[in-house]
């Protein structure tokens, strides 16, 4: 495609956030996504790791629409000065902050009637989560190297809650709320969505992404889960992952 690709920076005040919170938008029509940066990303990670480029030619055509949003992990589950109540209480305002401005942002922006959620690392808990927990709003999940319970300890990798744990925990860890959906509305909506997970073979989060898996499986929810050599947990895999699979 001749011509530079649409790009788009955007910046209001967050009612729910009471903080200012920048995205920039890349494209101008197609499927719709929502990228969560990285634990130490921001709004422009994506494109500064080249994750934007490897999409460029189907951004060019129209094929895709990225919306790269704030990640908010220093104030959420990596705030160690607040207590762990608090952590949790502002990643709840976020998910709020996403669900009340920035979907419905995506929404009047474009009419297309497919909405991904994307992430990596940090990021893909976040894309995951919100998924698993309004399914009824999202076609597809693409997640790349992520945890999908914070309160494990795994090698160098803390409790982010420091053993901390009540009902929003509960509700925002997806390998602890899922077996409990059962049979529902949820259940069903969640089944229609196509989830690609991936995960490198010597990450330390791939026993924890083999239990979501086998969750899905029980559930009933198909699913693909992509094992990729090595760690796979930078950004040379997550270009090639997101050329795959977004």
């Amino acid at each position: 495609m001749n011509g530079e690709m649409n790009r788009e920076y955007l910046r209001w005040y967050s009612p729910r956030l009471h903080r200012d919170m920048e995205m920039l938008i890349f494209g101008h029509a197609g499927a719709k996504v929502l990228m969560f940066p990285t634990r130490d990303g921001r709004f422009w990670e994506y494109e500064k790791l080249g994750i934007v480029g490897s999409l460029a030619e189907k951004v060019q055509a129209g094929q895709l629409q990225l919306f790269c949003i704030e990640g908010l992990a220093d104030e959420t589950f990596y705030n160690t000065t607040q207590p762990p109540a608090e952590r949790i209480a502002r990643h709840a305002a976020f998910e709020d902050y996403v669900l009340n401005e920035v979907v419905p942002l995506m929404a009047d922006r474009n009419r297309h009637d497919c909405t991904i959620v994307q992430g990596c690392s940090l990021g893909a808990f976040q894309a995951a989560n919100l998924v698993f927990r309004h399914p009824h709003l999202f076609q597809k999940l693409v997640a790349f190297s992520g945890r999908y319970d914070l309160t494990l300890k795994v090698e160098s990798f803390d409790d982010l809650l420091d053993g901390y744990y009540d009902e929003q925990v509960y509700f925002h860890t997806p390998t602890h709320f899922l077996p409990g959906l059962s049979n529902g509305w949820r259940l069903d909506k969640l089944r229609q969505v196509e989830i690609v997970l991936t995960i490198g073979s010597e990450d330390p989060f791939l026993d924890n992404n083999y239990q979501l898996s086998h969750l899905l499986g029980e559930m009933g929810v198909s699913h693909q889960l992509h094992v990729w050599d090595g760690r796979a947990h930078r950004a040379g895999a997550w270009r090639k992952m997101a050329a795959l699979y977004i």
